[in-house]
């Protein structure tokens, strides 16, 4: 279980929540990028938004091999390489957010590096999770 905090007298936060308390099972989720994991010649969507839908996915698949849900992410670090890039692209990127995790926001750190270890990478996303005690993978 999970609950946001956002501390008496502060702006509400959009798009994320300043600290989330909760219960269960740590899982933590590798850094993933936006790239089919299934094939052994990665290629990559030439958008941001493409990337990040499928970094966010993969997050999502790997929660759910730890038999977690989408509602349990306590914590993601967002890594772009573009921050202008990110920025122009929040509109479509909370089409995306939605429609893979509805109006559940954890709490979120975003990071712009030099570059990510693969060339063509633009995003990519590591997270933490709380599974409910009796999860199982």
């Amino acid at each position: 279980m999970t609950t946001a905090i956002h501390p008496q007298g502060w702006v509400p936060a959009r798009g994320y929540a300043n600290g989330i308390v909760a219960s269960g099972r740590q899982c933590f989720i590798a850094g993933q990028i936006g790239w089919d994991p299934r094939t052994t010649t990665p290629t990559f969507p030439p958008t941001f938004v493409g990337q990040f839908e499928l970094a966010l996915t993969n997050v999502l698949e790997v929660l759910r091999a730890a038999g977690g849900r989408p509602d349990q992410l306590c914590r993601l670090t967002i890594y772009v390489t573009d921050k202008r890039e990110y920025l122009g692209a929040l509109k479509d990127l909370g089409a995306v957010w939605k429609k893979l995790l509805g109006r559940h926001y954890p709490a979120i750190a975003l990071v712009q590096v030099v570059a990510l270890v693969e060339d063509l990478a633009k995003v990519e996303i590591e997270a933490t999770a709380m599974l409910d005690e009796q999860a199982t993978p």
